[in-house]
């Protein structure tokens, strides 16, 4: 092979369609879609500036934004009389499952329903009243109602960001986006730790000794961190994949091609992945820092397989990445060995808690008690094997949790429904030749998301949720490839 093949100046190095001259051409070309996709982008951004989302305030501006957005973009195709860059049918599947669970919270929701269906409590609260109550399956069906509009707007920001990451140039835009504001909150989280102890300006929530950005907790904000670190991996990945040359015949220049890149641009993705992990392993959060080392070893895993496929190239660059990150852990992961070493992996409250939710599921095992009200039911069962100390508004298991409010058949549904899209980007990872960066990340990021929903609530925080959904829409777009149809 001709060493002119590789050379830097050429248009398969240079050619990048994340460069900060696209919003130029994607504004030329699709201005309505560049448009929303900075709309898009802008609301990541705000997310989790109150509190990771995590307020009422918060949810009502996600819930007009969000599905605004989404509603603007279906009106414009119907104006343009355009398709669907990803129709309904791709994902058929996890669609009839999303929509039969949205059809039973209403039900839960609804007073109109035969006697026997409604939850004991409405027949002795009405007692106790001396008064007949209009009974529900929901325990508080205002909680439900709350809980299925911040459903709606997790729905409408994947179905937005897989219509609008069709292209291969914007689902790069959003990673890069998205690792940007996670880099944004970690550099902030850092400074706020530095100079006012963890503690936020705008609440009266204590810092705690650890990093927590603009998050209610560490634990949400180490799961938001890790979603920044793994995608700062891939990007990194992808840079010097393109940058350098993959020929073991020219190893000499490749090095002298790395340094160069370092220095040019690769020095932004270096020093954001940096400040993310620091501020990831400044959370001292057991869950998160061991999810996201999880997802980063999966990505790795999914790069490797690639790499082998093409007669070893960039190998290396995958082992380089490990070190770095395994070293990065070594010089700034002082804090969490210690806990981990002092108080294990384990947390009897939490195990105590899950068994208690378990016990509950079985006392409406189909029909549930009512989506998103877990801290109405739970005072119900709770028991001497926890505290008597604290209030527990969330199972710190979100499988369990949704399964209780939703009982085990549209439960499962709607676990089983993200699981389908998250095959759908674990299969375009390892199939695609091209482009196969944003399912890798949403591959990824699904496996850190999933793994810490065993063990807290991240998924349950707006600011999580949301940029889950972006990267697995963007993921689920671009796990086939873009010569194939896949329009209405």
């Amino acid at each position: 092979m001709a060493i002119s093949a590789f050379d830097p100046a050429s248009p398969r190095l240079r050619r990048d369609p994340a460069t900060p001259s696209t919003w130029i051409v994607l504004w030329r070309d699709e201005p309505l879609e560049a448009l929303l996709l900075a709309g898009l982008i802008l609301g990541l951004a705000w997310a989790p500036l109150w509190l990771g989302g995590d307020r009422p305030f918060a949810w009502g501006v996600n819930g007009v934004w969000f599905p605004g957005l989404t509603v603007v973009y279906e009106i414009s195709l119907l104006i343009r009389e355009r398709k669907h860059p990803v129709a309904a049918k791709q994902i058929l599947a996890p669609l009839i499952l999303f929509a039969a669970v949205v059809f039973w919270i209403s039900v839960q929701m609804s007073t109109v329903i035969p006697p026997g269906f409604a939850h004991p409590i409405w027949l002795i609260a009405g007692d106790a009243l001396k008064t007949p109550l209009n009974a529900a399956i929901s325990v508080n069906p205002q909680a439900s109602a709350l809980a299925l509009m911040r459903l709606l707007t997790d729905a409408s920001v994947l179905w937005l960001a897989m219509q609008l990451c069709r292209s291969p140039r914007r689902a790069l835009i959003l990673i890069q986006a998205v690792v940007a504001i996670c880099a944004a909150y970690s550099l902030l989280g850092i400074v706020m730790m530095v100079f006012a102890g963890g503690a936020l300006p705008f609440s009266d929530l204590a810092g705690g000794g650890a990093i927590r950005a603009t998050f209610v907790n560490r634990n949400t904000f180490a799961t938001y961190a890790g979603i920044g670190l793994v995608g700062a991996v891939a990007l990194i990945l992808r840079f010097y994949r393109r940058e350098a040359p993959g020929d073991p015949a020219l190893k000499s220049y490749r090095l002298a091609r790395l340094i160069e890149a370092t220095g040019q641009s690769g020095w932004t993705l270096i020093g954001a992945g940096l400040v993310i992990l620091v501020a990831l392993l400044g959370t001292v959060s057991r869950g998160g820092v061991l999810a996201a080392v999880l997802a980063i070893f999966t990505l790795l895993l999914m790069t490797f397989a690639r790499s082998g496929r093409r007669d070893g190239q960039q190998i290396d660059m995958v082992i380089f990445l490990a070190v770095a990150v395994l070293g990065g852990f070594l010089l700034f992961g002082d804090k969490i060995v210690g806990r981990i070493s002092e108080t294990g992996l384990t947390d009897a409250s939490r195990l105590a808690v899950c068994a208690i939710v378990i016990g509950s599921i079985n006392d409406a095992l189909f029909i549930g008690f009512g989506y998103g009200t877990f801290a109405d039911i739970f005072p119900l069962y709770r028991d001497q094997s926890i505290s008597v100390w604290g209030m527990w508004d969330m199972a710190h298991n979100t499988y369990l949790e949704t399964l209780q409010g939703l009982g085990i058949a549209f439960g499962g549904a709607l676990i089983l429904a993200l699981a389908l899209l998250v095959w759908r980007c674990a299969w375009g990872a390892v199939q695609r030749h091209r482009d196969a960066t944003a399912p890798i990340v949403a591959a990824s990021v699904s496996l850190l998301i999933g793994a810490h929903a065993m063990v807290d609530f991240s998924l349950q925080i707006e600011a999580v949720a949301l940029t889950f959904m972006a990267i697995l829409g963007a993921g689920v777009a671009q796990s086939e490839s873009s010569r194939r149809l896949a329009s209405d």
